[in-house]
């Protein structure tokens, strides 16, 4: 069977690979679930692979096939599986646990491991292929009346442990009711942030460079939030008429976005960092001015990678709600999609050049 799949280590080897296809035997224990792929989602993590950035392939192969965010039909389950079967609609997990305390308790997407296994990502092959075959542990079922929103489960989830893991730490607080909101960034990861956050009362502003009206600011004014582009007002502009923000979810991909929002914090608030910045970028931080608003403040700052089941589970739950209070908004963030396993090169091509391009997928095959 086709797979889309690079060299790691070797800039722009994208290319078209050949695998076997799996067996629902392939997994011990009769937990295996095998899944034709209809779609699959690709973002700035699949084009920093192919530059080289990062990512390893798995043991006993050259290459690595890229796609992290799955959706397909099941086909074949194995004899202890409950959840799912044949015609099923599901995603399915990234992160594959290790051996460390977090990962036998089901916690791998907060491994203490510095190697980790990610599925189209570091050493294990990714869902941008005709069949995949996993536990059943990992197999996360989707509505069938959420099957219009295919690859978003993924960077849902991801929004929704970065929402859910401030939630659960501000429990130190013993009472925390967060009012106003910052969300810096409107690619996907924000844009859902900027729902999951309204789904829950509070007032949003999202930040991004583009100036009103586009395709972000109509999607986060339908939310009923504010969009503010950061070419016409800074956040400390907001923050003069709105006020400091009892939380901020940071997914610009800028270290300099994510230090600077870390100066208007409210007391008591917590900022949390969803984006990956690579390269060596420097900037110049006001360190004693945050050092003492941050003691005296009581903030908190955490980093949120990945998901795991459960997440994935919240997130499907939050798309199902943000349906009926926004019909048809979640569905405009899905913007590019690619016809066919074989057309790799304009799937690359929109990422690394079509700044317009929200949301990439690969139709793999129809279901």
């Amino acid at each position: 069977m086709k797979a889309i799949a690079v060299r790691p280590g070797r800039p722009n080897s994208v290319h078209l690979a050949d695998l076997p296809k799996p067996r629902v035997e392939d997994v011990p224990g009769g937990r295996g679930v095998l899944v034709r792929v209809l779609k699959v989602g690709v973002d700035a993590t699949d084009r920093e692979i192919n530059d080289a950035l990062y990512g390893n392939a798995p043991p006993g192969f050259d290459f690595l096939v890229l796609g992290h965010e799955s959706f397909g039909i099941v086909e074949a389950i194995g004899p202890a599986v409950r959840h799912v079967r044949p015609g099923d609609y599901v995603t399915c997990t990234v992160r594959r646990p290790g051996t460390s305390i977090y990962d036998r308790i089901g916690r791998s997407d907060i491994t203490s491991e510095e190697i980790y296994y990610e599925r189209g990502i570091n050493l294990l092959h990714g869902f941008l292929t005709e069949y995949y075959v996993d536990d059943a542990e990992f197999v996360v079922k989707m509505p069938v009346g959420l099957k219009h929103l295919h690859v978003l489960a993924e960077p849902m989830s991801c929004a929704a442990k970065a929402v859910q893991q401030a939630f659960e730490a501000q429990r130190r607080l013993q009472v925390w009711d967060p009012k106003l909101a910052f969300v810096t960034g409107a690619g996907q990861i924000g844009l859902l942030s900027t729902l999951i956050l309204r789904l829950r009362g509070l007032e949003v502003f999202t930040f991004a460079r583009g100036a009103a009206p586009c395709l972000k600011s109509e999607i986060v004014s339908a939310l009923g939030a504010t969009y503010v582009s950061t070419k016409e007002k800074s956040l400390r502009d907001i923050v003069a008429a709105a006020g400091k923000p009892d939380l901020i979810i940071e997914a610009t991909g800028s270290s300099a976005v994510a230090f600077e929002s870390m100066e208007i914090l409210g007391h008591n608030g917590v900022e949390v960092w969803t984006s990956i910045t690579g390269g060596q970028r420097r900037v110049e931080v006001p360190s004693d001015n945050v050092n003492i608003n941050w003691v005296l403040g009581n903030k908190l700052l955490l980093g949120s990678v990945n998901a795991n089941r459960r997440h994935f589970e919240i997130g499907i739950s939050d798309l199902a709600l943000g349906e009926v209070t926004y019909p048809g908004v979640i569905e405009r963030i899905l913007t590019n999609p690619v016809s066919g396993i074989t057309n790799f090169n304009e799937m690359m091509r929109l990422l690394v050049e079509d700044k317009d391009a929200l949301k990439v997928y690969v139709d793999v095959a129809e279901g």
